[in-house]
Order: structure tokens, then C-alpha cells, then sequence
């Protein structure tokens, strides 16, 4: 029995040892943006949020998912681009003193299509304004030639008119979190904003070595989260000896998985090095849960049903509403308009469309 708790002892104390060396100390003159767990939970809440199919629940901010640590959040534009099955919204959060943009993931198809055609997407596009860097057109075309990209640009403006110089975080889940990191080189680089925050879970590959070099020139606060055997940040694939033709992640990874034997599991977030590929981070696993690719902190980040571009909304929403001739809508308002919307749609049903 004595044996027995010194074995449990050992084992506990070599599970604290890791946890308090998972962080790597920052080279001098090298920025490594600060992971911070509270507000990682935070936002994978409001990345939850962005998959509600309900458009006057996301849109009043009332849906299933608009509670715990988002709630009072307020929506500014809503941009729902119907024809490429895409969903992204701008709003205010108060607690955090932040204008969040938040992208989803792709709903096109069923995942296990989507995760077996990131296999082959090859690097096709020269990324503008710098030479040598390149992505896959789709990652490129999905926020630059899409309804995202306009009404994404008019909140923010609008929003920064509104609130003044606040912080700006960008978040994204799977090819949301492809959509986040471009749309954030995009409000740096054309727009002039700066210090942006990006936090993005389950991300794909999006360019070479090149691209992600130039990426972390100019947004440097990035935090990619990654966990356990997730598949898609393992896609498109990366190789190791043909470094300047290969998808390139950039910095910083943060890896959630769990250590443990038996009944004694702990759970570790481990801080990787800069280099965007830590081969002691999840390169280090085989990449090949779906699963773990769909859950991140414990919340769930997927719409009701894949192959679904359904949505629902309401015709107390038509003057917040404008829609193109192809169908894609955008719902947006003056900000600081929340609570009238609110009591304006208060025990009102809604419609599907």
C-alpha cells in the first residue's frame, strides 16, 4: 500500500514538472505573442457562437451559445454569404473592451470530404505585395473574393468610429481560423491597424515558409490552437525536406492534450517554439481525429449538421437585413442599438428561409 501511494506520488509530481516547463523562454529579440488561458476560453465561446443557424438568436446575441462568458455581447454586422456556405460576424464585447471578428468553418460538404481535399490543395497563388509567398487559392478567395471581406471592413470602421481605439481580436475555428489569420494581414497591411489579436483553433495550413514568415512580420500576436489528434492543422501536408515548396505553419502553437495513466489524467498546454512547426507539438502525433477536431476546451464547434447551409430568421429582422441577387445577407446596425433590437423581437417566433 505504501508502494502503491509513493508510485502516485511520483507520478503527480512528475505530471506538475511538465506542466510548469511546457513554457519556452523567448530567444533575445525574438516576440512571442503571450498565451493566456481565460481569454482563450473566452473566445472559443464566441467561435462557438459564429455556427448558430438562427439568425435573430446570433443576431439579438440570445441564441444557446450567446451565454456564459459572452454574454452581453453586441453584434454589428452579420454576414452570412449563402452561395459559398460562409458566416462571419463583427461585434462589441464589453468585458473584454475588444471589437471581436469571428469567422466558421466551412459547412459545404461533410467534414471527411473537406478533410481529404486539404490533402491535395497545392500552393497556385502568389500572395500579393511580397515575393516568393504562396497559398492555395481557396484559402485566399474565401475572405478576399466572398461577401465576408466588404461587410467585415464596414463594421470594423465602423465600430473603431464608434468605440475609439480598442483592441481588435480575430478568431476563427478550422477554415475560419485560414479566413481570420488573412483577414488580419488584410486590416494590417491595406487598412492600417494595428496590433491586432489572432486566435484561431484547429487551423489548416494556409501558405509556404515565405507566406508564414511575412504573416508574422506583420501580425506577430497570433496564438494558434491546436488539440490532441486533430487532423486538419496536420493538412495540407507538411514536408520537411523540401522546406521553400511545402505548406509552412506560422508561430505560436499552443497544443492542448492530456498526460496521464489510468484514471489520472492531466491536462497540459504546451507553449511550442517559435519555428511554426515544433516538432514536439502536434507534429508530434499522428494527425487523425475528427473528433478532437470539433471540440476545443471542452465547447463544441460545429453547426446542428454538416452539409447544411440552412438558416432561420425572422421579418422583424427586414431593416436590419440587406441581400444581394445570389441570396448572401448582411444584418447590420448602428452600434450600441442592442437592447432596442432586443425588446423588439422579445417573445416574437421565428421563420426558416
Amino acid at each position: 500500500m505504501e508502494r502503491s501511494k509513493l508510485l502516485t506520488l511520483l507520478l503527480l509530481l512528475g505530471l506538475i514538472g511538465v506542466s510548469f516547463s511546457i513554457e519556452l523562454k523567448p530567444e533575445h529579440g525574438v516576440h512571442f505573442p503571450v498565451y493566456n488561458h481565460t481569454l482563450a476560453k473566452i473566445l472559443v465561446e464566441y467561435n462557438a457562437a459564429v455556427y448558430e443557424s438562427d439568425l435573430t438568436e446570433l443576431f439579438t446575441w440570445t441564441c444557446s451559445r450567446c451565454n456564459g462568458m459572452t454574454k452581453g455581447f453586441e453584434i454589428i454586422e452579420l454576414i452570412v454569404d449563402v452561395q459559398h456556405c460562409l458566416q462571419a460576424y463583427v461585434g462589441f464585447a464589453k468585458d473584454l473592451n475588444a471589437i471581436i471578428v469571428a469567422f466558421r468553418g466551412t459547412q459545404e460538404h461533410s467534414i471527411q470530404n473537406w478533410v481529404e481535399d486539404l490533402y491535395w490543395k497545392q500552393l497556385d497563388l502568389n500572395y500579393p505585395d511580397t515575393p516568393d509567398a504562396m497559398v492555395h487559392h481557396g484559402f485566399y478567395n474565401a475572405y478576399h473574393n466572398t461577401t465576408l471581406r466588404p461587410g467585415v471592413l464596414d463594421a470594423v470602421k465602423r465600430a473603431k468610429k464608434f468605440f475609439g481605439e480598442i483592441d481588435l481580436i480575430v478568431i476563427g475555428h478550422s477554415m475560419g481560423g485560414a479566413m481570420a489569420a488573412i483577414c488580419a494581414l488584410d486590416l494590417t497591411v491595406h487598412h492600417g491597424i494595428k496590433n491586432i489579436q489572432v486566435t484561431t483553433f484547429g487551423q489548416p495550413r494556409i501558405g509556404n515558409a515565405a507566406f508564414a514568415s511575412y504573416y508574422s512580420q506583420f501580425v506577430p500576436n497570433t496564438i494558434r490552437v491546436t488539440h490532441e489528434h486533430d487532423m486538419v492543422p496536420h493538412l495540407p501536408p507538411y514536408y520537411r525536406y523540401f522546406s521553400q515548396k511545402t505548406y509552412h505553419h506560422f508561430p505560436r502553437e499552443v497544443w492542448l492534450y492530456n498526460i496521464g495513466y489510468g484514471s489520472l489524467i492531466y491536462p497540459v498546454e504546451k507553449i511550442c517554439d517559435c519555428s511554426g512547426e515544433d516538432p514536439s507539438c502536434s507534429r508530434s502525433v499522428m494527425g487523425n481525429s475528427v473528433l478532437d477536431h470539433l471540440v476545443y476546451y471542452g465547447v463544441n464547434l460545429q453547426a446542428e449538421s454538416w452539409n447544411s447551409c440552412r438558416i432561420v430568421s425572422g421579418p422583424h429582422l427586414s431593416r436590419y437585413t440587406t441581400a444581394d441577387n445570389t441570396g448572401n445577407i448582411i444584418l447590420s446596425k448602428d452600434p450600441g442599438s442592442i437592447l432596442h433590437l432586443v425588446n423588439a423581437v422579445s417573445g416574437d417566433g421565428a421563420s426558416a428561409s
